[in-house]
């Protein structure tokens, strides 16, 4: 993987129609249930996807269309947002250790513990030692998950600058989307260099064992069959099966 995300591409591949695509991703989509299900019966393996990318990089339409065909019994969402008072009374980790998955489910987190050396860093909140204690806390706490049988996926959506101001106005103007609109995140996306290398940074040092897969995201037909393919890989490699009572 280059080191630089501006050397790699945010749109689909040239060669690949979108029509077929989008026909594919949804017979993974079904195929996603179906592996699910039987994730959920077997009660040996859990699996966490972690969602993460600048604002308006399409981490909700993602949970929306990809997992549109997965029993709500045997998948929990999980956005993390600005920290509350009591949780930032504790360890930046207490409030994601809870919301891990159980043996059996499939657990989704929009944004999460990686905010904690995002957002703290290009502001300023946390100096570069506590940064790399985090780095180490981290690579920890996923080791711990993966030794209780829990698989880890990792996406980074990766969009453009331009696509993102796209979607800001976007949302000015449609009534279904002007709920997302936050005047902050106008103010954030004056970061975006300051965000990319604190990204760079995060593919290099944390769990090099699991690797992050970068979505190209300009496009969310793309983005969205990247990741169902992803998942879908995984869970056939899983070779789960029914119990036999």
């Amino acid at each position: 993987m280059p080191k630089s995300l501006e050397k790699i591409e945010t749109k689909a591949p040239k060669d690949l129609n979108k029509a077929e695509t989008k026909a594919e991703t949804t017979k993974l989509a079904q195929e996603l249930g179906e592996l699910q299900a039987v994730l959920y019966a077997m009660q040996k393996h859990s699996l966490l996807i972690v969602l993460q990318g600048l604002d308006a990089s399409g981490k909700d339409g993602a949970v929306k269309e990809v997992f549109a065909g997965i029993n709500p019994m045997g998948c929990l969402v999980t956005p993390f947002k600005k920290p509350t008072e009591e949780e930032l009374s504790h360890d930046f980790l207490w409030r994601v250790h809870k919301h891990t998955p159980a043996r059996g489910m499939i657990q989704i987190f929009n944004r999460s513990h990686y905010e904690d050396v995002l957002i703290t860093r290009v502001h300023g909140w946390i100096d570069n030692e506590t940064t790399k204690k985090r780095f180490q806390y981290i690579n920890s706490f996923e080791e711990l998950l993966q030794e209780r049988d829990t698989h880890i996926l990792k996406f980074y959506l990766h969009i453009s600058h331009e696509e993102q101001a796209q979607r800001f106005e976007e949302r000015l103007v449609n009534p279904e989307k002007r709920w997302k609109y936050r005047p902050e995140d106008l103010l954030e996306s004056k970061h975006w260099d300051k965000y990319r290398e604190c990204y760079e940074e995060i593919f290099e040092k944390c769990s090099p064992e699991i690797p992050w897969h970068i979505v190209p995201s300009d496009q969310n037909w793309y983005k969205e069959y990247y990741i169902a393919k992803t998942i879908v890989e995984k869970l056939r490699s899983l070779k789960l099966e029914y119990p036999v009572m």
